[in-house]
């Protein structure tokens, strides 16, 4: 009998760079494993920006689309004084001339951003409009309507100040889509002096955390965090043998939910069920 080999299989927290897109890192990481495996990611970092990409390998790539929505914390350097055309240090960069605001300014200027509302996407973004994304439209000097998105900013503080120099530090947490440059941009608006993030760096998506990250040349075949824990915000079901077997064949379990739920047998991620009307769960993916 011949060797047997694992497919790949890993839910990965990567320490991204400043630089490459997250496109270009996934690209590497496919590179260094076996031909042929799939690699994703769950949610774009901007080529200037740093921090947690989770990236995922082989069969984990189905569950995507339960990491995108998650809730993710950012902290970035805003320079006060100046706007950017991108909101990033690639500009072009025009000192606006106006006085910056002291702390107290500063203070209630960033006690005021958590809540909900509504945020115009930049012109500079993967947005498609009419199948076309923005940044190729914007690139051709076109002027489009850009679009409005509801976002929350479920907390926002100032991490340290050097006003002298225009410049402070602000950590946010935010909800899937929220775009950090615009938020950094209405701020300089409402202050009056125009801003841009000067650096930008993802800290957290969900629970995750980057001081648990590797470099992406780190990633490997197999290994990573536990799913389990990877999906620790959604509800979660414990099945016993018989029913962790109809799982694992795609057939119903019982439990009512309000929405996706990890199903998990003897503390290993079996699958995601989603709730039907009738109080089961149908197991819409199914990794084991």
């Amino acid at each position: 009998m011949g060797e047997r080999h694992d497919p790949p299989f890993g839910v990965w927290l990567v320490d991204k760079p400043a630089g490459p897109t997250s496109h270009d890192v996934v690209a590497a990481i496919r590179r260094g494993l076996p031909k042929g495996t799939r690699v994703g990611h769950a949610g774009t970092l901007d080529p200037f920006a740093t921090g947690l990409l989770v990236v995922l390998v082989g069969r984990a790539t189905r569950l995507v689309p339960y990491l995108t929505g998650l809730d993710k914390t950012y902290v970035t350097r805003v320079r006060l004084g100046a706007t950017s055309a991108t909101g990033d240090p690639e500009g072009p960069i025009e000192a606006t001339g106006r006085e910056t605001p002291d702390m107290q300014a500063l203070s209630a200027a960033v006690a005021a951003l958590p809540g909900r509302r509504r945020q115009r996407v930049p012109a500079l973004s993967a947005v498609r409009v009419d199948g076309e994304r923005l940044y190729k439209r914007a690139r051709r000097g076109e002027t489009t309507d850009l679009p409005e998105r509801e976002i929350v900013v479920e907390s926002a503080r100032c991490l340290g100040a050097d006003l002298a120099h225009g410049n402070f530090d602000l950590e946010v947490r935010v909800s899937k889509g929220t775009y950090i440059r615009r938020l950094v941009s209405d701020l300089g608006d409402d202050l009056g002096c125009g801003s841009y993030c000067e650096t930008l760096r993802r800290t957290t998506v969900g629970a995750l955390r980057v001081e648990d990250a590797v470099p992406p040349a780190g990633v490997t075949a197999r290994g990573g965090v536990d799913p389990v824990i990877a999906l620790s915000g959604l509800e979660r079901r414990d099945l016993n043998p018989a029913e962790a077997h109809d799982a694992r064949h795609g057939r119903t379990v019982p439990g009512a939910a309000s929405g996706p739920v990890a199903l998990v047998a003897d503390g290993c991620l079996i699958g995601v069920g989603h709730p039907r009307e009738d109080g089961t769960l149908r197991p819409k993916v199914v990794l084991a």
